[in-house]
């Protein structure tokens, strides 16, 4: 998998933990944003989305809200 992958999250956000557990099992390297406490990555976040709400996951120049796991193994896999 050559796409580059980030997820934009927060400590306490129990979807992310579980996106990123996902990620891991999969082998699959990612940037792990932390928006709780960096505001610039919040601000992208919010403007590549639309979306306040975490996780914010980026495959190469796909996005998506939240963590669905049948969603996201299609956007790794997916090109």
């Amino acid at each position: 998998m050559d796409k580059q992958v980030k997820i934009y999250s927060t400590p306490t956000c129990p979807y992310c933990q579980r996106a990123k557990a996902y990620l891991k099992e999969k082998n699959v390297s990612f940037e792990d944003i932390d928006v709780s406490v960096n505001r610039e990555a919040a601000d992208e976040m919010v403007k590549i989305s639309g979306q306040m709400g975490v996780p914010v996951i980026v495959v190469g120049d796909e996005i998506m809200v939240g963590f669905d796991k049948n969603k996201l193994e299609e956007l790794l896999i997916s090109s």
